[in-house]
C-alpha cells in the first residue's frame, strides 16, 4: 500500500514538475503573436477615442483602408514591382563585387594591402555624403539609386566573408598541402565551405541594409516607387499612406530575411547546429 502511494506521488511530481515546461513554449508563442495585436489594437482604441489624433498618426483602419486603395488602382504594385527591382539589382551587384573583394583580400596578403584599407575608409563615410557625387556620377536616373543600394550592401558581404576566409583553421590548410591539394581544390573543398556560414550572415545584413538604403536612394528625384510613393503622401499630409509604405519595407524586410534564413539551413544542413529546424 505504501509503496503504491509513493509511485503514485512520483507520477504526480513528475507530470507537475513537466508540465509548465510543455506549456512555457506555448505562452512564448501566444506573447510573440499577441503582443502587437494589442499594440495595433490599443492604437486604434487611442485614435477612435480622440487621445491620439489622426491628422499626426492615422489609425490602423485608416492605414487599411489607404492599402487597399492604393491596391485597387494599382498604384501599389507599380511602385512595389520598382522598389523591388531596384533593390534586387543592387543587392546583386553588393553579391558580386563583396565576394570578388573579399576573396581577393582573403586569399593574399598583397590584396589586403590593396583591398582592405581603402574599403574600410569608404566604410566609415556616410552614405548621405555620397548622393551628391553619385549624381554627378550617374545623373539623376535609376543607376544612383542602384549604386546607393550596392554600396550599402556590399560591406557586411565583403566583411563578412573576409573574417570567414582568415578564420579558417590552420590545420586544415597544412593538411591540404599535405594531401598534395592545389590551391584551385583548396578553395573550392576547404576555404570557401568552412566561410561559408560567415558569408551568409554578411547576406543576412546585406539584405536588411538593402532596404535601408533603398529608402535614401528613392528620394533622389524618383519618379516611382515605395519611397516616391510616401513623399508624395507627405506634401498631401497623408499620413495613412506614409504608414502604409513604412509597413510594406517592414514587410518586404521580414520576408526577405526569412528567405534567406531559409537558404542558410538548407546550405548548412550538413551543421550539427542546423539539423531539425535548428537555423539560427
Amino acid at each position: 500500500m505504501s509503496g503504491s502511494l509513493v509511485r503514485t506521488t512520483a507520477r504526480v511530481a513528475t507530470r507537475a514538475s513537466t508540465t509548465p515546461s510543455l506549456w512555457r513554449p506555448k505562452l512564448g508563442a501566444f506573447a510573440r503573436y499577441a503582443s502587437p495585436v494589442v499594440l495595433v489594437l490599443g492604437w486604434q482604441v487611442a485614435c477612435s477615442a480622440g487621445l491620439l489624433s489622426t491628422r499626426v498618426v492615422a489609425s490602423p483602419v485608416q492605414i487599411l483602408m489607404a492599402g487597399w486603395a492604393l491596391t485597387r488602382d494599382g498604384t501599389l504594385q507599380t511602385n512595389l514591382g520598382v522598389s523591388l527591382l531596384r533593390a534586387g539589382v543592387g543587392l546583386m551587384i553588393a553579391c558580386v563585387v563583396g565576394i570578388t573583394l573579399a576573396l581577393v583580400a582573403g586569399l593574399s596578403r598583397l590584396g589586403e594591402e590593396i583591398v582592405d584599407a581603402p574599403l574600410q575608409i569608404l566604410r566609415t563615410l556616410p552614405a548621405l555624403a555620397l548622393v551628391p557625387l553619385f549624381i554627378l556620377w550617374f545623373g539623376i536616373g535609376e543607376p544612383p539609386k542602384i549604386a546607393l543600394v550596392a554600396l550599402g550592401s556590399g560591406f557586411p558581404i565583403y566583411l563578412n566573408l573576409y573574417k570567414g576566409i582568415r578564420s579558417i583553421d590552420p590545420k586544415l590548410l597544412e593538411m591540404t598541402r599535405t594531401l598534395g591539394l592545389s590551391r584551385v581544390a583548396t578553395i573550392r573543398e576547404v576555404i570557401l565551405p568552412g566561410a561559408l556560414p560567415d558569408l551568409l550572415v554578411g547576406l543576412r545584413f546585406a539584405v536588411g541594409l538593402s532596404w535601408l538604403m533603398l529608402v535614401v536612394a528613392e528620394q533622389i528625384n524618383a519618379d516611382s516607387g515605395i519611397g516616391h510613393m510616401m513623399m508624395d503622401a507627405e506634401d498631401f499630409l497623408r499620413t495613412d499612406i506614409i504608414l502604409v509604405g513604412l509597413v510594406i519595407y517592414g514587410l518586404l524586410g521580414l520576408i526577405s530575411d526569412q528567405a534567406v534564413r531559409l537558404v542558410e539551413h538548407r546550405l548548412l544542413a550538413w551543421r550539427p547546429s542546423h539539423r531539425a529546424g535548428g537555423a539560427i
